[in-house]
């Protein structure tokens, strides 16, 4: 029988790695993401289309609500990964907040579907009087179905990839290249269900009505629950530690009543934890030279020799590995910072994208596209590389530089922070071209459809994709792969928090940028419900200029950073094995 330490299955039993955890494991995980990424991406590319047609909203304002629609659903990652690695299993985590954004997503489709819950559709015949944006409690009551579906969602988000991460044991070679391929296999299902949303979701909101297109999501994340929960008796689950906040909070404050003290010469003087820590699930960390101010909070008073001594317990004296499981998230913060930058170009691009297609010729054919159909094509492409980049390129990095992961995760973020980069300046090339068309066809004026193909956004698209298969991975990879065991929920939300806090800068510069350019009775860069008398192009030119300065800062901290796994194989992996162990996992994940 084979053992995971620290793990038990759902009936608080030591795992049996032959029956619990691995490939097999995963699949059911892997299910939830798909299901629940159909609908929530599907939604987050569209919802513009919906704030702005359905609920009369102008393009400044349908554009900061889906932002914020989309940072909120990172940040409520947040108190479900608190209640996770705190609390609850990551699993009974997701069994109850899952529900709540089915909720969510019934709520928008009963408000879709009653014609006193939402306004009176524009037309040109309209009177402004009639043609007034959604407000009060109709208003309140879109809120809440979108506030729903965050707070379900994030726990979602929050929980699987670390669910995922306890299924594979690292000092297995085998299960450690089974762990590698995990998170690109998680982005794989993540763009599987962005193809479905981009192409079903979308085009059922668009041709059956926006109520059959929420009700259809809420029975989709439904479907994908009962699966996801079918492999309940499958799943290696981390017990809870305690309050992984509290635990850094002590740190601070201990290391701040301590600041005025001398590290003793010997580390070994300092407190370390116990049998009974490692017991109670606390992985056992060793000191690092890095943060020393934070070791104070270590240092044993001499009438005091334990944590539980006359010293005020855990406020007064904090253990070594207690102490370095904040100096990992204080090490991570350089990063998220620049990354958040790195990833403000994708928030700006799919805010704005939609709005331009909305004024392009459409057609493929005699078939009409739907902007936010578009998404299919970066989502193609993450999907076909992704299989190559797992199967093929990984495999020979690996054997060329000796990493799991064929290269480190900060390097994959940084191929991923120049395509962002590129992104934004093709996007600002093809809306001065879309602009010099308006202005041709007629003077700009109008908000009729321009002879320009739809397809142009292709580039810009394509180029989203490379950062969704390097940034995105490898940001995933590095968070969860850094955090201690007790905070592995955590560092998935901080990833994701990361995404929410790239929605939220772009929301402030739009805001920013428009009250700054506002001159007189003129509008801003992007006031107004016409995008055509906007200067989107000169937005995207700024966003390029910030991403240059925010790079720059990205390579300082990312060459500063010091990992604190071993991103290289482990001992025994050799390649005839890794061959072997290649052909199995595919089989597994297929």
């Amino acid at each position: 029988m084979g053992s995971s330490s620290g793990l038990v299955d759902w009936r608080g039993k030591p795992v049996d790695t032959k029956k619990h955890g691995g490939v097999r494991a995963s699949i059911f995980i892997h299910m939830l993401v798909w299901l629940s990424n159909v609908a929530n991406i599907g939604n987050m590319t569209n919802i513009v289309s919906y704030l702005s047609g359905k609920m009369n909203m102008g393009v400044a304002a349908a554009s900061t609500t889906s932002t914020s629609f989309v940072a909120m659903m990172q940040v409520f990652t947040i108190p479900a990964a608190f209640l996770a690695d705190s609390y609850l299993k990551r699993v009974y985590t997701v069994l109850f907040f899952a529900p709540i954004q089915i909720l969510g997503y019934i709520l928008l489709a009963f408000q879709a579907h009653l014609p006193s819950l939402h306004p009176t559709p524009c037309t040109a015949q309209a009177s402004p009087q009639s043609c007034s944006p959604v407000h009060g409690s109709n208003l309140s009551l879109l809120q809440l179905g979108m506030y729903l579906i965050c707070v379900g969602e994030g726990a979602v988000r929050a929980c699987l990839p670390a669910l995922g991460g306890d299924q594979f044991d690292e000092a297995d070679p085998r299960e450690q290249r089974q762990a590698a391929s995990f998170f690109n296999w998680y982005t794989f299902a993540v763009s599987l269900g962005a193809f479905f949303g981009l192409v079903f979701v979308v085009w059922v909101q668009d041709s059956k009505g926006w109520d059959v297109g929420f009700g259809v999501c809420a029975a989709i994340v439904l479907l994908g629950l009962v699966v996801w929960a079918a492999g309940i008796p499958s799943y290696r689950n981390k017990v809870p530690a305690g309050s992984p906040i509290t635990r850094i909070i002590q740190v601070l404050v201990v290391a701040f009543k301590k600041r005025n003290l001398q590290l003793p010469e010997n580390p070994d003087e300092l407190y370390q934890p116990t049998d009974d820590d490692s017991a109670a699930g606390h992985e056992i960390l060793q000191r690092t030279p890095s943060l020393k101010c934070l070791d104070k909070a270590a240092i044993i008073l001499h009438h005091g020799t334990t944590a539980t001594s006359s010293n005020g317990g855990a406020w007064s004296l904090c253990s070594v590995s207690q102490v370095e499981e904040t100096k990992i998230i204080l090490r991570m913060v350089p990063i998220f910072l620049t990354a958040a930058l790195g990833y403000m170009p994708v928030s700006v691009i799919l805010t704005f994208t939609v709005q331009q297609g909305n004024t392009m010729d459409t057609r493929l054919g005699r078939i009409r596209v739907s902007p936010a159909t578009l998404f299919v094509i970066p989502t193609v492409f993450q999907m076909a590389i992704l299989v190559v980049y797992d199967r093929a390129v990984v495999p020979a990095l690996r054997r060329i530089t000796g990493r799991v992961g064929g290269v480190t995760h900060l390097q994959r973020i940084g191929v991923g922070f120049v395509s962002a980069m590129a992104a934004s300046a093709v996007a600002a090339l093809v809306e001065t071209k879309r602009k010099n068309v308006a202005d041709q066809y007629h003077g700009g004026a109008s908000a009729a459809m321009l002879p320009m193909s739809v397809f142009w956004l292709t580039p810009q698209f394509f180029l989203l994709g490379v950062v969704d298969v390097t940034s995105f991975v490898g940001l995933l990879e590095f968070f969860s792969s850094e955090a201690s065991e007790g905070m592995k929920s955590i560092g998935s939300s901080i990833f994701y928090c990361m995404l929410g806090m790239a929605a939220w800068l772009n929301t402030m510069l739009i805001e920013l940028v428009n009250r700054v350019t506002r001159r007189g009775g003129d509008g801003g860069w992007l006031d107004g419900a016409n995008l055509n008398g906007s200067k989107l192009d000169r937005f995207y030119w700024l966003v390029t200029a910030i991403e240059m300065v925010g790079f720059v800062a990205y390579l300082l901290f990312a060459w500063m950073y010091v990992y604190r796994n071993d991103q290289r194989v482990a001992a025994g992996g050799g390649e005839l094995e890794e061959k072997k162990a290649s052909s199995v996992d595919a089989l597994g994940e297929i």
